[in-house]
Parts: C-alpha cells; structure tokens; sequence
C-alpha cells in the first residue's frame, strides 16, 4: 500500500513551535556603520552594498544573475527584548502598533528590503537601494517577480498624503 505525502504529514497534530531559531547565510557590508543616517527605507536609497554569502551556501547563488531584483531578508541584531507594542514612526508624532509601522524595533526583529543587483561575483553580489546596517546577519534571499509581487493597492493607512516622492 502506498502513503501519499497527504498521508505522511499528519496535520491535526501540528504542534506550534515555541522557539524557532534561524542561521544566518551571509552578512552586508555596507557604508552605513552607525544607525544615524541609515535611509528609512530602501526605495529611498541609492546607497551600494555587498551581501557576502557564506560558502557553504554559494551553490544556492545559482541563475539568480538573472533577475534584476531581490528580496533581501536579514536580522536587526542590535534590537533587544523587550519591544514595545506600540512606537512612534518617523513621518508623524503619533504613536501607532509595530505591526503598522516599519520600525526595526518589533517582537521578531527581522528586516526585508527589495534590493537591485548590480554585479554577482562568485559569493559577493553587490547591491543598490541599501538601507541596512554594516555586518547585518542575512538570512534569506529570494528573487523579485514583479508578475508575482507587485500589487495595485488603494488604502495605506495611517500614511495616506504623508509620503514624499524621492529626488533623484
């Protein structure tokens, strides 16, 4: 008789994990070495970098030089428990949840920036629309599909009429 992977995977009995715990698979090196100054996003950013991929995990660096676009996933390391709930974001003097707002500050101290890829050379791929401190752990890479991630939104909260266009 043959068990179908529906089968082997019992899912009633999923337990939820109390720790999950991640390895990092590289670091950036970028010039921002303080936290003053870093852009507070990365579509506002010019800023080039390096992610520098751990060898162990070069292989997975393969055919990404064709896309133009990455997710970069990473862990603001310098972020300690406990977090507030609730912070006050740069555009207004208001306080708002963490969930609403990009703060590094959250309860799962992980970042995502949509970073363009200039160069892959070997383990190094260098990067444009850098907002992320030097020596950040990385901890995932994924490809930007615009066919798959680009949405067309109508409401964006509290950051209606708040946003500047950038200028350059």
């Amino acid at each position: 008789m043959e068990i179908t992977k529906r089968e082997l995977y019992n899912f009633k009995d999923r337990k939820l994990p109390e720790k999950i715990c991640f390895k990092p698979i590289g670091i950036i090196h970028t010039e921002f070495k303080t936290l003053k100054g870093i852009p507070i996003q990365f579509s506002q950013s010019d800023s080039i970098g390096t992610i520098e991929i751990f060898h162990d995990y070069e292989p997975a660096l393969k055919d990404l030089d064709g896309f133009s676009h990455i997710y970069c996933l990473y862990f603001f390391d310098m972020v300690k428990p406990p977090v507030p709930l609730q912070s006050k974001p740069f555009l207004i003097d208001e306080i708002k949840g963490v969930f609403a707002i990009r703060t590094p500050f959250r309860p799962n101290p992980i970042g995502l920036s949509i970073l363009e890829i200039l160069e892959i050379k070997g383990n190094l791929i260098q990067v444009k629309n850098i907002d992320i401190l030097d020596r950040t752990p990385i901890l995932d890479i994924k490809p930007y599909i615009p066919q798959f991630d680009s949405r067309e939104t109508n409401k964006i909260g509290w950051l209606h009429g708040k946003i500047k266009k950038k200028t350059s």
